[in-house]
């Protein structure tokens, strides 16, 4: 009896201390993903489509004067929209009233928490990463995000597979 006691606790204990390996590894990899991206959130005013369609159009817009850029650091990412701030604002407010409506548009620049998102063949674990957030008027519906840093907003959508 003693001896399945001591196997029985060493096994705990195994798996206990897999656990903690396994967790441990697993925020280093987060962390280290997340101090090298840079994402773009945008969350519509609410569900209905065509607040949801509008969301879209406003990030076809972001991407569209993001995509003449060529960053190589996320710092210099950080830097181009912190000295640009005003221009996404100008578009995000632009795109909304040529669409009819007269929604308010709140820009951040902050760490923010973001769930697992799967990039193609590349996945980003859950966790806190900086990012651009657009909020369009009351931001209570659904929400879409990329990575501005290294730039996974243009990838090929039809394929899903992230160029080298």
């Amino acid at each position: 009896m003693k001896k399945i006691l001591i196997s029985f606790t060493l096994f705990i204990l195994f798996i206990i201390f897999l656990f903690c390996v396994t967790s441990n590894y697993t925020n280093a990899v987060s962390n280290n993903l997340s101090n090298n991206f840079f994402r773009l959130h945008i969350l519509a005013n609410s569900d209905s489509e065509e607040d949801q369609k509008l969301k879209l159009k406003i990030r076809d817009n972001i991407i569209e004067f993001m995509n003449n850029e060529n960053f190589s650091s996320k710092e210099e990412t950080i830097d181009y929209i912190n000295n640009n701030k005003s221009k996404f604002y100008e578009i995000a407010e632009k795109t909304i009233y040529e669409n009819g409506y007269n929604y308010s548009v709140n820009i951040n620049i902050g760490n923010f928490y973001f769930p697992t998102k799967n990039y193609g063949n590349i996945s980003l674990p859950a966790g806190l990463y900086d990012a651009l957030r657009v909020e369009i008027g009351e931001a209570k519906g659904q929400n879409w995000w990329c990575v501005m840093f290294p730039s996974l907003c243009f990838i090929d959508i039809s394929s899903g597979v992230v160029d080298k």
